[in-house]
């Protein structure tokens, strides 16, 4: 969601006020240290104050072993918004970043409400949602509530002993019409080694911040805790330096961070690359705020200045894997946070966000994300194509294109984005998730791009769009796609088919001529082997998901929760017994399927296929050479083979 912040607010600085030798000799590698940032934060640690905006948050953690924070807002002439009527705090039902519908208001309770001479105030409820406040006069009201939280991924809050992981729509109540008005938040931690993470406004207080209104305030998860930072410089077309911080959490060593900081500053470099340009980074400074331990989720989520990135796994012990999410989020600092889908602005906290572009907003990142990655020499050739090569494969594959194409998809987040429900769906059936979708029809426009117009790319494509509609933060209609390729191709022709077979509708390019180009092989992985279909079975035999349509399972009248007991004469009792069974059979013959379906046995005959999994191979393990051309093709789409 786009922000608009005043000229002088964009000037302030996220750079440290003072900084011992400690910190100046780590300066001069380019990566300060979280040893240096403790220094300089003690040094200026003031007595702990709200700041006196229109509306102050205050946060304690007493009860963090149970993983509550107790919370007081205060709402200054409140009459000026709403009069001498009641005042309607809320909770938010969604998120920034989120498309789905999620209920903060559950881990709320402990309400109540003061004017400012601490007199009690009326609260009532009208919906779970929200409450309203009367008898407060026009002036100060003063609401104090008690949160639990138990969650660290992009969405949720967490609360502990050891951090405080807050996503701002699941923590803070918000008040209707006074939206616009600036906001400041002090912390106040029990713990003094807790630092804090954010891309809200910083203040001489290490622990208050503030914000210009509530979008921009409901964009900026926070961390509270003992966290690793490093920073670095990067320099824009201007010639305006801003800063990168990373801020990780996490259980490992000072070598594993400098390893991961090294890796991240190289793919920040692409990216930048990539796009010709740095955002205008509000205050002049990015955040990348990561939690990895083990009581965390597996998440990243992206914000206008920072991104919340989490997984369970260690540094060390994921081979720095994390790498992947940051990489995608970062892109998102163009792509999606100011190169951002119309239905998108301004952000609803009430209901779902839906836009048909998460095929661009998420799709593209998905693609250029691991690209950028390979580009920056962090990835080697083979291992990006074996990764690319499963992913296209989900595609080529997927039933649900049968029904639509990325911009329907992409409609259906409400339904998927961490959505949910206790009731079973079909989505196997009918959805194919826009990030991998998005990813392919990038892929796809970036090969026949560089394949068709010399010295042309997808590359130049995204730099055109960040040109038009994303450093002006001009919000996109779903085809502004279309004139954008057609205004780096020259083809209007071109940029009207691409769109309408494979985006509007649900068509695949020849990937077989595209993928030549660069010398790699696009062929079927299983040649000659049958196939009943992508079946995978519990512990007792039963079918896990869906059976796909289309498939020779479907066809015999199999579905989830079936248990396959024989295939002709062979018993089936798990997984391995399944996989056996099929690999003594040939695409074209037809074999007796018993099976137990609700209670009730049953036979099918069930004529296996031909096993539609496709791949990737590029010609050097093909026993193939490629050509001085199609080397060159390659290294200019994937990047030197460093």
């Amino acid at each position: 969601m786009k922000k608009r912040l005043m000229k002088n607010s964009l000037k302030q600085s996220l750079r440290l006020k003072a900084v011992s030798s400690t910190a100046a000799a780590a300066l001069t590698t380019g990566l300060i240290t979280s040893t240096a940032f403790n220094v300089a934060a003690a040094s200026t640690m003031p007595a702990q104050e709200t700041g006196g905006a229109p509306i102050s948050y205050e946060v304690s953690f007493k009860n963090a072993v149970h993983h509550e924070a107790e919370i007081t807002v205060t709402y200054r002439d409140v009459g000026a918004a709403v009069g001498d009527g009641p005042l309607e705090v809320r909770m938010s039902r969604s998120s920034p970043g989120r498309y789905a519908i999620h209920e903060f208001a559950k881990n709320v309770y402990a309400v109540s409400a003061t004017d400012a001479k601490g007199n009690p105030l009326k609260v009532t409820r009208d919906d779970p949602y929200s409450w309203n406040i009367s008898g407060h006069r026009g002036g100060t009201v003063k609401v104090t509530y008690t949160l639990f939280g138990d969650r660290a991924d992009g969405t949720y809050t967490q609360i502990d002993l050891t951090h405080a992981h807050m996503n701002m729509p699941a923590t803070f109540m918000w008040a209707k019409g006074m939206e616009d008005r600036t906001i400041d938040v002090l912390f106040k931690p029990e713990d003094p080694s807790w630092k804090v993470a954010t891309q809200l406004r910083p203040t001489s207080n290490p622990y208050l911040f503030e914000a210009p209104n509530l979008q921009y305030f409901m964009d900026s998860p926070t961390e509270l805790s003992d966290f690793d930072l490093r920073e670095w410089k990067v320099e824009d077309l201007g010639g305006v330096k801003r800063t990168i911080r990373l801020a990780v959490h996490h259980d490992g060593t000072s070598r594993d961070m400098d390893m991961y900081a090294k890796k991240a500053k190289a793919v920040v470099a692409e990216q930048i690359k990539l796009f010709g340009d740095v955002p205008n980074f509000d205050y002049e400074t990015y955040t990348f705020i990561a939690d990895y331990l083990p009581h965390v989720s597996g998440d990243g989520m992206e914000h206008r200045n920072s991104t919340i990135l989490t997984s369970s796994r260690s540094l060390y012990d994921s081979d720095f894997s994390q790498l992947g999410t940051l990489s995608h989020e970062f892109i998102h600092a163009w792509n999606v946070e100011r190169l951002r889908p119309q239905e998108l602005e301004p952000f609803n906290f009430e209901r779902t966000n839906p836009t048909p572009s998460l095929w661009l907003a998420e799709g593209f990142t998905s693609y250029y994300g691991p690209l950028t990655i390979r580009r920056a020499g962090e990835e080697t050739p083979k291992k990006y194509i074996s990764s690319l090569s499963r992913q296209l494969n989900g595609i080529v594959n997927a039933a649900g294109r049968k029904f639509d194409g990325p911009q329907q998809m992409s409609l259906r987040a409400a339904f998927v984005d961490a959505a949910t429900s206790i009731d079973p769906t079909n989505n196997s059936n009918i959805f194919t998730s826009y990030y991998p979708y998005g990813a392919i029809v990038g892929l796809a426009l970036d090969l026949e791009i560089r394949g068709r117009f010399k010295g042309k790319s997808l590359d130049d494509v995204m730099r055109r769009l960040w040109e038009t509609n994303g450093a002006p933060e001009k919000p996109y209609a779903p085809d502004a796609l279309i004139g954008a390729v057609a205004h780096v191709t020259g083809d209007q022709a071109f940029a009207d088919a691409f769109f309408k077979d494979y985006i509007a509708d649900s068509g695949l390019p020849d990937f077989a001529s595209l993928f030549e180009r660069a010398g790699i092989v696009f062929q079927k992985k299983n040649e000659g082997k049958a196939y009943l279909g992508r079946v995978r079975l519990n512990g007792d035999g039963e079918i896990r998901g869906n059976v796909i349509k289309g498939t020779p399972l479907y066809a015999a009248g199999l579905e989830r929760g079936d248990e396959i007991l024989k295939i002709g004469s062979r018993k089936i009792r798990k997984q391995g017994d399944l996989d056996k069974a099929i690999g003594r059979y040939a695409p074209g013959d037809t074999v007796t399927i018993s099976f137990l379906q609700r209670g009730a046995a049953k036979t099918a005959e069930v004529t296996f296929a031909s096993d539609p999994t496709v791949e990737l191979v590029m010609f050097e393990d093909a026993d193939r050479k490629p050509s001085k051309k199609q080397l060159k093709f390659r290294e200019a789409w994937m990047g030197k083979d460093s």
